[in-house]
């Protein structure tokens, strides 16, 4: 058989048509079908077994020699590449007389085998452990050496209108932190909460605040985090020392900068009244602050005062978030800012659909070429197993390299269901990264150093 030559999918369109090619994608084929000759070919798990891409020229038909097995997780096949023109079901790219590629051991998603979706960097393929309990150990070095740190975080339940209102309880977060080896979460109020609601499978705003509406909800929000932070026994994180391995600790964060009206001096209140130390500037609702990816840009990006309070952040010592920004907020927030940036929950996307919350390549890497780093959410839908999820971090950690990929779970925020449910979860997420091909050391970046570093670098003048 002729050498394959192996492809990648941003750049589909420099193979040449007639030669002979090697691809990794995730099939989409009927639902139910354990095996297909023709289905199709897709950069990332689809989110259904039944609907088509809409973008057909982000995908590739597959025709097979035979019937391939369908599985869960990725393929890696060869075949003859076709270039279409003017096909009338509108597919641009096709894989004619296609087989999978005879690997031995490769299995789908494996450390290795999936992770040629993309050019990855080399990540030190670490040797798997002998026994359960050895996995088991290395996962939990890795957790204790970060320091663990989620980068966004509801737990708690914090985060709903009418419990803060109403004073209903917590649930516990300081034991199942205990018991996942978590040093930190950045735990936020979410400011622009009586604002928005869900609209089928969207988060949407309804109405406009009232004046001084949400500066007292934020009031009511941080109080609540502050009541919960006392019951669980737990340490408010407010200088560099004190992010390190030890007793469970908060770090205040705000989803949203709603809460400030555009008032610059509530975010110097806010860093000493509630220790505030990590500020996402948007949420879902176009504020003073910017434009975000759930709705029509109103701003063409960043605010001048949006600039302004990332100026006072940077001199105060507390993180910009800008998760849910847009692309154009991210530009502009990244050529001024003196210090790293955070897009704490999203992940990455090579067919970006309309009011997406994740992001491309471009946009991550200005994250990166601040320092920053992107934490990479649990969406259940997206990433079914910790064994995807630690894939999808493997893919980000190819496109800005390891030192700025973190988690950021969303925990008790996302619509949807979470393939982290508790913090006990992380350590079976810590021995996927071993296994995917992580070191140990990249691993405890991952899963907190990073965002550790840049937590340093910030609140250090």
């Amino acid at each position: 058989m002729l050498s394959a030559s192996r492809i990648h999918w941003n750049n589909l369109a420099g193979a040449a048509g007639g030669s002979r090619v090697e691809l990794t994608g995730y099939p989409l084929a009927p639902a139910g079908a354990r095996s297909a000759e023709n289905f199709v070919l897709l950069p990332e798990p689809g989110c259904c077994a039944v609907h088509a891409p809409a973008d057909r020229t982000a995908a590739v038909e597959v025709c097979a020699a035979r019937p391939v097995g369908i599985q869960a997780g990725a393929l890696r096949l060869t075949g003859r590449w076709q270039i279409c023109d003017d096909d009338p079901t509108g597919w641009r790219y096709r894989l004619c007389d296609a087989r999978p590629v005879e690997a031995p051991g490769w299995r789908g998603v494996t450390r290795r085998g999936a992770l040629f979706a993309g050019p990855l960097m080399c990540l030190g393929v670490a040797a798997t452990p002998a026994s359960a309990q050895e996995r088991q150990a290395s996962a939990r070095a890795a957790l204790e050496a970060g320091p663990a740190v989620d980068m966004h975080s509801h737990a708690g339940r914090i985060a709903n209108a009418k419990r803060i209102r109403e004073g209903f309880g917590f649930t516990p977060i300081a034991s199942p932190m205990r018991d996942g080896g978590m040093a930190a979460i950045c735990l936020a109020i979410v400011s622009d909460g009586p604002t928005h609601h869900v609209e089928g499978k969207r988060i949407r705003p309804y109405r406009d605040p009232a004046a001084g509406e949400l500066y007292e909800y934020g009031t009511l929000a941080f109080q609540r985090v502050r009541d919960l932070v006392r019951q669980e026994g737990l340490r408010t994180i407010a200088t560099a020392a004190d992010l390190k391995p030890g007793t469970p600790g908060v770090v205040i964060s705000a989803e949203g900068a709603d809460f400030l009206e555009g008032r610059l001096d509530r975010v110097d209140e806010a860093f000493n009244r509630w220790t505030l130390r990590h500020l996402q500037l948007t949420h879902y609702r176009v504020n003073e602050l910017g434009d975000i990816q759930t709705e029509p840009p109103v701003h063409g990006g960043l605010t001048d005062f949006g600039v302004e309070v990332i100026r006072r952040c940077n001199r105060l010592g507390v993180v910009v978030d800008v998760a849910h920004g847009t692309f154009d907020l991210v530009k502009r927030a990244a050529s001024v800012s003196t210090k790293p940036l955070i897009l704490s929950h999203t992940d990455l996307t090579v067919a970006p659909t309309p009011w997406t919350r994740r992001i491309t390549a471009e946009h991550a890497r200005i994250i990166a070429q601040t320092g920053g780093v992107i934490g990479v959410w649990p969406v259940a839908s997206t990433y079914p197993t910790f064994a995807a999820m630690a894939v999808g971090m493997a893919r980000l950690a190819d496109v800005v390299g390891v030192d700025h990929v973190g988690l950021g779970t969303d925990l008790h925020g996302l619509v949807g269901k979470s393939t982290i449910e508790d913090y006990q979860d992380v350590p079976q997420l810590a021995e996927a990264l071993l296994d995917t091909g992580f070191n140990r050391q990249d691993v405890a970046k991952i899963l907190g150093g990073n965002y550790a570093r840049v937590f340093g670098a910030t609140l250090t003048r």
